[in-house]
């Protein structure tokens, strides 16, 4: 069925047509993550990183009233000048976004419905949403993770934003069945740090394998999505003493300013920024690069699998 609230680029309704790999792409790191121009210019350079593994990138937005899966260089860089006036558009703000043709910034959660309504199997962001520290008085849990547990997508991640309660998040995705793998790693990595106190549920060390178990669940029905967890590269990664202080003060802050609900994670990480002298902003653009690549990788490997998987029906 053809759904007249979406617009689905040339390039990337070629691609899926046939059968090449797409790599989705979230935008509220462009509108609400980083401050212009420099949100544009990791937004293109991602995109480039994907398309020099093979693969397409298909940023998402809500833009003129429609669902949008693949982005110009022009609209991308009107996002960017957008910023944070801009709709953070989640599942709940999604049909009020497109109804009223409001700009709007995809989140991991708005991200994944729109890939999955297209067709995409595979997303790419920095990191993902979770329960947010104290959650047990604010109830502040990201709808990220409900996303997850419902919408057929592979999230390719360095973790949960370090921002968050780890622990709980993990909890809470082991709960409603999302599985983590840690890819070439055994531990869940920590967003700006590439270790954490928590392991990952498997570890699958190359794109072949994780694609392997993507063709199996599709086959079982399983439903729901999969978190791929990828570590910073070594010589970006952060301090877990540095990093970690600049994180407690940056969530005392916001508890002292009453800083809730979806304002949260761009004041803490906005904050952070500040507090370490720009070098968080740096270690984020490295891991977005690099999370892109690993999942152009994936996304090839299972495009792959269905073309052998078609051809061995024949």
């Amino acid at each position: 069925m053809i759904n007249t609230h979406m617009k689905i680029s040339g390039p990337v309704d070629e691609a899926l047509q046939e059968g090449k790999a797409v790599v989705a792409l979230e935008s509220t790191i462009i509108t609400h993550g980083m401050p212009y121009p420099r949100n544009v210019e990791t937004a293109l350079a991602v995109q480039a990183a994907i398309t020099e593994r093979g693969a397409i990138p298909a940023t998402t937005a809500v833009l003129g009233g429609k669902m949008r899966v693949g982005l110009s260089d022009d609209e991308i860089d009107a996002l960017g000048q957008a910023g944070d006036t801009a709709i953070k558009v989640s599942r709940r703000d999604l049909a009020f976004t497109i109804a009223h043709g409001t700009v709007g910034g995809t989140t991991v959660a708005a991200t994944m419905m729109l890939a999955a309504m297209a067709g995409v199997r595979v997303f790419a962001t920095g990191g993902i949403g979770g329960v947010h520290r104290g959650a047990s008085t604010t109830f502040d849990v990201s709808a990220d993770l409900q996303e997850l547990a419902r919408t057929e997508v592979v999230v390719v991640c360095a973790g949960p934003k370090s921002i968050l309660d780890l622990g709980l998040t993990l909890e809470y995705l082991e709960t409603h069945g999302v599985p983590v793998i840690g890819f070439g790693t055994d531990m869940v990595p920590a967003f700006y740090s590439r270790e954490s106190d928590f392991h990952a549920d498997y570890r699958i060390d190359d794109a072949a394998g994780v694609a392997a178990v993507m063709a199996v669940r599709r086959d079982l029905g399983v439903g729901g999505g999969m978190l791929v967890t990828n570590p910073i590269p070594v010589e970006y990664g952060m301090e877990r003493s540095v990093i970690d202080a600049a994180i407690n003060t940056a969530v005392a802050e916001a508890s002292a300013q009453n800083i809730i609900g979806k304002g949260t994670s761009p004041f803490l990480l906005g904050r952070i920024v500040e507090l370490t002298g720009g070098t968080s902003l740096d270690a984020n653009i490295q891991l977005v690069l690099n999370n892109a690549r690993v999942a152009a990788d994936i996304a090839i490997a299972d495009s792959k699998g269905q073309v052998n998987s078609s051809s061995s029906g024949d």
